[in-house]
């Protein structure tokens, strides 16, 4: 059990290293014009972009294995490591080519980060208080989004667009000393196979795909044998993936998912999402500095409007989804909202004001908010218990690969409209284009979401959809992990402590203080079958003294032998734990009737290890002067 102090110090570290991996999404929009003007490769922009967003998709999926083979630790500290490399070379870079490769091995870091992190909170935060912890993780992602584009103008104007990348150095090894020295050594029992084919495979279509669209009438004519066979080649090995994923033990995206219909409409329209979301936030600020001459302070600032709009949404939707139950009208309204938003940025120029340049750009804003959040939850709903892990991951898994096409494809046309010489009204005509060819995208959206089916929502899913920001990490790809994320979130929405009733509904003859103890030597006799108040102590950072009455009264009641001033259980003591252990399984699954799981093996046995981590989580009932009156 790790002590207070040390925990929120770990998790302090925890999510900083998250918040360096968001913000690297988005932080060199608003430096790429100044990039270019330095590196030259103006054709090769979208790649400084893209080349993060692939690896980093690549790793969410590998990372999550690796931690199970290897150990979270060591896990979540290489991701750091890589992180650190592809960001110091990343500013090291002398020419496009560098960047981009760097800004590759620095995805690969990203990706691990966000999955990792995840995982290690979820190893030092106890299950009860773990909701408002993912309540803050997505709250950061859409701060991270905010701020992002800003952070990189700042550097750009004061310092160099290097800084960038350089800034990551001190905070991640601030990160690894903290990790290194504080993160428990957890050892999964798990060994997964790892499919290494399937993850080449995909790799391998998605960067030639993208390829693809990114030199496809730039760096070679549309109709060139390299852009010719570089699509056939793609086509083939996507064919190739799916094949491979019908065999695989362990696939990273089983193919039975897309037999869904709802699986299938989310993970398209959270492709959807996004490629015009990142689309839009990578290239928006080179309009704003080339066409309205805005510094790149200034337009990062004036990116706060389409930021703000989807964060508007994005909440809004959640809340309207938690009490009504009904989410189709979101993706539905939103494609169109996003549509309409896509068309007025093509009409921007040189003359249009700052205020109306405001208001286009919350208009798009406001429609990737509606249809940020739905598709994560719908296929929650929907999924079975086998396969809640791995599709949640898949549909992130979508979202960001749509992202990486988004920035391709919005470069491409931006390049293939621009001439060599380009002047103010070249730029405007670029841009022009680009956003209006972007507006199918958004019907495409629309058609889509209007097949989305209208299913009764979960009341977990209900609980899920009311604390949601609409932005969050990838998903773990474990259903065990996801399950844990909504007993958490519907913990965190209790207004009061369900231990009490439950102890009097069990029928053991303890006060609630006596219960509490008896679970604490549980948790703590792992190692050597006895406990000590001097561990409970440590953990609690309350005086040893204040459980000696209690843990007096439960050796004389024959629940606890000791010896030396080690606890253990008696005959008694196991199995009146046992039965607190069963009224919370209970509690469990009245909580989560609705998931109807309850012939899954596996199922099963995740509540009961889940009801064992509620029961024994109570430590807030031992704090400060609390710890006085209750035990």
């Amino acid at each position: 059990m790790t002590s207070r102090k040390r925990q929120n110090t770990i998790v302090a570290a925890i999510m900083l290293g998250m918040l360096l991996a968001a913000l690297d999404q988005t932080i060199v929009s608003t430096a790429l014009p100044t990039i270019v003007t330095d590196l030259g490769g103006a054709n090769h922009l979208s790649w400084v972009v893209t080349a993060y967003l692939l690896a980093e998709t690549i790793m969410t999926v590998l990372i999550g294995k690796f931690g199970d083979l290897f150990g979270r630790k060591k896990a979540f500290l290489a991701s750091v490591v890589l992180f650190l490399i592809g960001s110091f070379f990343s500013g090291w870079a002398d020419s496009m080519v560098w960047l981009i490769a760097f800004r590759a091995v620095q995805g690969l870091g990203g990706g691990g980060l966000m999955v990792t992190s995840s995982a290690v909170i979820a190893d030092v935060v106890p299950l009860r208080e773990r909701g408002k912890y993912q309540g803050a993780i997505g709250a950061m992602f859409g701060v991270a989004t905010v701020v992002g584009p800003l952070l990189g103008g700042l550097f750009v104007d004061h310092l160099s667009w290097r800084w960038a990348f350089y800034v990551n150095i001190p905070l991640g090894v601030l990160v690894i000393v903290i990790a290194a020295a504080a993160l428990p050594t957890v050892k999964s029992t798990a060994r997964p196979r790892i499919d290494y084919l399937g993850i080449l495979l995909i790799a391998l279509a998605s960067t030639g795909l993208t390829l693809v669209t990114s030199w496809g009438g730039t760096e070679y004519p549309w109709a060139s044998p390299t852009i010719i066979g570089m699509a056939i080649g793609s086509v083939v090995l996507l064919a190739l993936f799916v094949l491979v994923e019908q065999r695989a033990a362990e696939p990273m995206l089983p193919m039975r998912l897309f037999r869904s219909r709802v699986f299938s409409v989310a993970g398209i329209l959270s492709f959807v999402v996004g490629f015009a979301m990142l689309g839009g936030i990578t290239y928006l600020p080179t309009f704003l500095q080339r066409v309205q001459g805005a510094t790149a302070t200034e337009s990062g600032l004036r990116m706060l409007p389409l930021v703000v709009g989807l964060m508007i949404t994005a909440l809004l939707s959640g809340v309207v989804i938690s009490h009504t139950g009904r989410y189709k009208v979101f993706p539905v309204a939103g494609s169109l909202v996003l549509a309409l938003g896509l068309y007025l940025l093509s009409l921007l120029d040189v003359h249009t004001s700052f205020w109306v340049t405001s208001g286009y750009m919350i208009v798009l804003g406001l429609g990737l908010g509606c249809c940020m959040q739905v598709p994560t939850i719908v296929v929650q709903n929907t999924a079975e218990y086998e396969d809640l892990g791995v599709a949640t991951s898949g549909v992130s898994f979508l979202r960001t690969l749509g992202s990486s096409f988004g920035v391709a494809v919005f470069g491409t046309i931006f390049n293939n409209e621009l001439p060599a010489a380009p002047t103010v009204e070249s730029y405007v005509d670029a841009f022009h284009t680009m956003f209006l060819a972007a507006v199918p995208i958004g019907l495409l959206s629309f058609v889509v979401a209007l097949f989305l089916k209208q299913v009764p929502l979960r009341d977990s899913t209900k609980a899920v959809a009311a604390t949601s920001t609409g932005f969050s990490e990838p998903g773990s790809g474990d259903s065990r992990q996801e399950l844990e994320k909504v007993v958490a979130t519907m913990w965190r929405r209790r207004k009061t402590d369900p231990g009490p009733a439950i102890l009097a509904r069990s029928g053991v003859p303890l006060t609630h203080a006596q219960g509490w103890l008896l679970v604490q030597v549980y948790r703590n006799s792992v190692d050597d079958g006895s406990a000590t108040l001097q561990e409970f102590a440590e953990q609690t950072e309350v005086p040893a003294g204040i459980f000696e009455p209690t843990a007096r009264q439960l050796v004389d009641a024959g629940y606890l032998v000791e010896a030396d001033g080690h606890f253990r259980f008696s005959g008694l003591g196991t199995e009146t734990f046992a039965r607190l252990v069963t009224a919370w399984r209970v509690w469990l699954l009245e909580s989560l009737a609705d998931l109807d799981e309850t012939k899954d093996r596996d199922f099963t046995a995740s509540i009961d290890e889940i009801a064992e981590q509620l029961i024994s989580n109570g430590r807030e009932l031992s704090t400060g002067k609390h710890a006085a009156a209750s035990v």
